[in-house]
């Protein structure tokens, strides 16, 4: 019987990797056809070729490149766009969440949705960003903030799922 406790193990293991493989091309895929839309398809343009790259080192399979690439230049390729969203975390932690969406209020409402289901709320516009700088990496914080062990904890987990958003892209913060 270990054979079988061996095979159900490397399946396990095997479905968490292939899931994990499928998020990360799914946000490379969604980049490239963004920045495959703003060069017309041209993949010497430094954005997309940057973007492919990176996909690449991901081992992202060559033909789910082109048909991102594809889809960005198609006529009927819906218009993803760049959204920003701000929250405060635990011990007065500022959080800032850059989506790439094909819907705007749908977006909006699940990330509502995830906040509120972990005890948070939206913040308006710019109450957040105040504490950060935009950077080529980023938003890399202007000022910080000491969170106790506990408040970072929390802080770490509210991260991890508002990251496994499907739409979310980065999510920033100025904790220490």
């Amino acid at each position: 019987m270990s054979g079988h406790n061996k095979w159900a193990q490397i399946k396990r293991q095997k479905g968490a990797n292939d899931s994990a493989k499928s998020k990360v091309w799914g946000t490379f895929g969604k980049r490239i056809a963004v920045e495959s839309k703003k060069a017309n398809g041209d993949v010497s343009a430094p954005g997309l070729r940057a973007m492919i790259e990176r996909a690449k080192k991901e081992n992202m399979p060559k033909d789910a490149i082109e048909r991102a690439v594809a889809k960005g230049t198609a006529s009927d390729a819906a218009a993803l766009e760049a959204v920003t969203y701000e929250t405060y975390g635990p011990g007065g932690a500022a959080i800032v969440i850059e989506a790439l969406t094909d819907s705007r209020n749908r977006t909006a409402q699940e990330i509502k949705h995830l906040l509120s289901a972990l005890g948070l709320a939206l913040a308006s516009p710019g109450s957040a960003l105040w504490a950060f700088e935009k950077t080529a990496e980023g938003y890399t914080p202007k000022t910080t903030v000491p969170l106790s062990e506990t408040d970072d904890a929390q802080l770490m987990k509210i991260m991890e799922q508002i990251d496994a958003h499907d739409d979310v892209e980065e999510v920033y913060t100025n904790a220490e």
